[in-house]
């Protein structure tokens, strides 16, 4: 039987890849809706060991895992997904975002 619970740390730390299969970054946490207790987004870490490190969100919906990567891939490129919100108060959902899919993806 397949299991579909997975405890939050065997998420971060997980790869995330674009829809044209280039690497975007590992989950470095998620963030839950205090009342309705569900995850409403992950925050991606992009950038190498040497590079500078940016975190973006992307709403936990919009990633589906791939069990043969064994990584959860979401469908916009390095491009789309590096135009998003980079470091902002990630508890604050209020204030609009220039990213075209921020909350929509």
């Amino acid at each position: 039987m397949q299991h579909t619970m997975v405890p939050s740390d065997r998420v971060e730390h997980v790869a995330v890849y674009g829809r044209d299969g280039t690497k975007l970054g590992t989950i470095e946490r998620l963030m839950l809706d205090k009342v309705s207790g569900m995850v409403a987004y992950a925050v991606i870490k992009t950038g190498g060991l040497l590079g500078a490190h940016h975190h973006y969100p992307v709403q936990w919906s919009a990633l589906k895992y791939d069990r043969g990567r064994q990584a959860f891939q979401v469908e916009l490129t390095m491009d789309e997904f590096s135009s998003g919100p980079c470091e902002f108060d990630w508890g604050d959902r209020s204030r609009s975002y220039p990213h075209p899919n921020y909350w929509s993806v």
